[in-house]
């Protein structure tokens, strides 16, 4: 422990009473939790970001857009994006929208609905009424407010319990134990790490999948995407920069990937840029030699609508690859037919 997190940890202690409170008084039924009538999946982190949790929503929209049903994200918004009349595929972006909404609107469409606020049931309600069927709760392990038919944790197997400690000595949200809410626990960014299985397992018996951040294109910012994958983007030398919850995440998935960057620079989750910021990034990376800035897709909605002078910025864009994605669907759609089961049976919904 560092002396930052000595002189933090008595506020971790408070942090973590609090959580453990309040996770007892909704399995006691002290506080209750509020039902949507469509099937709710929660996608969430122990963790402080860094999982790959929007690439799994992707992924989870993909696969029930071909089931028929009409579905939506409902999302918090956190660190809303201040360019409320920017245009993103073809629509204006709504107040609220951050950039986590953006990047899944411009990566789906019209494949899904976006219901964006802190009362993500009353969101649900309102989307309902349009004739939503199905509801992904995003980053919502810990809204506890809203009930769920599947919970899906995400861990990062480089990282997976943020070192022990809660906030804000450490980057857990709860404590480990609270993975016994959990029905489905992915672990990314690795396709066997036994040691993290067993801490898991002495907290839950949910079923366990790995899964891997897979590089789809590297695509020039300012441009439409294009449809031809891994092509050649014409640069070398790469100046790696982002502003997310777990950034060495994504300069280790760069390694994996065969890119070396020959500099790096890191901002805090959802940083909205500044010209100064691009400024500095592009004087600090001529300096090491580069010839582009590279950065994650979801830190393209951060930049917009600034743009640089000498570089051009490049986006990876990204997508989970499940080491057995047939089992992991079955596993979903089973825990749903469950919990349909129980409702018809006379659970409240």
């Amino acid at each position: 422990m560092t002396l930052a997190q000595s002189f933090l940890w008595p506020l971790s202690i408070l942090y973590g009473a609090c959580a453990r409170l309040r996770s007892w008084a909704y399995r006691a039924g002290i506080f209750r939790q509020r039902h949507l009538r469509g099937i709710v999946i929660s996608v969430g982190n122990l963790t402080v970001g860094g999982t790959g949790k929007t690439p799994m929503v992707v992924w989870l929209v993909q696969r029930f857009a071909g089931t028929g049903k009409r579905i939506a994200v409902l999302s918090r918004g956190y660190r809303p994006l201040p360019q409320s009349s920017r245009v993103a595929a073809g629509i204006a972006i709504p107040p609220g929208w951050n950039d986590e909404a953006v990047l899944l609107h411009e990566r789906l469409g019209d494949a899904v609905a976006i219901g964006v606020g802190a009362n993500r049931f009353a969101k649900g309600r309102e989307l309902e009424g349009s004739g939503v069927e199905c509801f992904i709760l995003d980053d919502g392990f810990q809204h506890l407010q809203l009930a769920r038919d599947v919970d899906i944790v995400l861990l990062d197997a480089t990282n997976p319990f943020g070192g022990g400690h809660l906030l804000p000595a450490g980057r857990l949200r709860e404590p480990v134990s609270a993975l016994r809410r959990a029905d489905i626990v992915i672990i990314t960014r690795s396709e066997h790490a036994p040691a993290t299985e067993a801490m898991i397992r002495r907290h839950t018996p949910a079923p366990i999948f790995y899964a891997r951040a897979e590089l789809l294109s590297i695509e020039p910012y300012g441009r439409p995407s294009s449809p031809n994958n891994n092509q050649s983007t014409g640069h070398e030398k790469f100046f790696a920069f982002c502003g997310i919850g777990n950034p060495s995440a994504f300069f280790d998935d760069l390694a994996q990937w065969g890119i070396h960057p020959v500099g790096h620079a890191t901002f805090r989750d959802h940083h909205l840029y500044t010209g100064a910021d691009l400024s500095e990034l592009e004087s600090r990376a001529l300096a090491a030699g580069a010839d582009a800035l590279l950065c994650t897709e979801k830190d393209v909605q951060d930049l917009t609508p600034l743009r640089t002078n000498r570089l051009p910025i490049l986006f990876c864009k990204i997508a989970l690859r499940f080491k057995d994605e047939a089992s992991l669907w079955h596993n979903i759609l089973d825990k749903l037919a469950r919990a349909k089961g129980e409702i018809e049976s006379g659970s409240p919904r």
